[in-house]
């Protein structure tokens, strides 16, 4: 039996290193990693979506993102036929969004945050991983590949005005009920995560290795 086709999109700013700890059964599942591109100009979500999309080379793969990673995903899926999508710590529509966000799209604050202050590791990894790496910073810094300014201008805004505003139930969420950046409680119908930060993906591994193989294979029998 040919094994099946694993795609891992990181969290914004990310490299695809934060998926190091990630291990699936060999015999019945290959992992390929996805990176994040320099956007070109004014190009839309969807057009990068599309353009990342050329990357995968296999029929009916899954399709992994965490954070911004599973917006992305969700935009991919429109143009491969997936057999799966999962996403990790992120939303499934824009309704999903803390207050925070949904006033910074109203207000455009956004605009007014300088994109250099993220130079600064300390300050990109609290937007990227939450208010909790404070303690391991060191240890994150090297997942924060990421650091183009023109990438981080348009990641910002491409998550703040992202317009999907219904559920596609067919994408399955895991979300942890820690999760400072995207708060359980603004989130329906996760497969949920006891303890887990919006950085489980480095944390909660194991849960992770333990539960994506049946997670991915259930769906295949209904």
């Amino acid at each position: 039996m040919s094994k099946i086709p694993v795609y891992l999109m990181p969290g914004l700013a990310s490299s695809a290193a934060i998926f190091e700890r990630i291990v699936l059964p060999e015999d019945e599942f290959e992992i390929y990693l996805l990176e994040w591109e320099i956007p070109l100009d004014n190009e839309s979500l969807t057009h990068y979506a599309k353009r990342i999309t050329e990357k995968i080379k296999h029929e009916n793969p899954v399709l992994i993102g965490v954070s911004f990673g599973g917006i992305l995903v969700q935009e991919m899926a429109k143009y491969v036929a997936a057999r799966k999508v999962i996403i990790i710590s992120s939303v499934r529509c824009n309704a999903e969004f803390p207050r925070r966000l949904k006033i910074a799209k109203t207000t455009k604050a956004y605009k007014l945050i300088p994109m250099s202050l993220f130079a600064n590791i300390e300050s990109l990894a609290k937007f990227s991983f939450g208010e909790k790496v404070n303690q391991r910073l060191k240890l994150y810094e090297k997942f924060l590949s990421v650091r183009d300014i023109r990438y981080l201008n348009w990641a910002v805004e491409q998550v703040i005005l992202w317009d999907r505003t219904l559920i596609d139930e067919n994408v399955i969420h895991i979300h942890g009920d820690a999760d400072d950046v995207f708060p359980i409680k603004y989130i329906k119908n996760c497969i949920v995560v006891k303890g887990g930060t919006h950085i489980m993906i480095l944390n909660k591994y194991k849960w992770l290795n333990e539960n994506l193989p049946s997670i991915i294979l259930e769906t295949e029998k209904k």
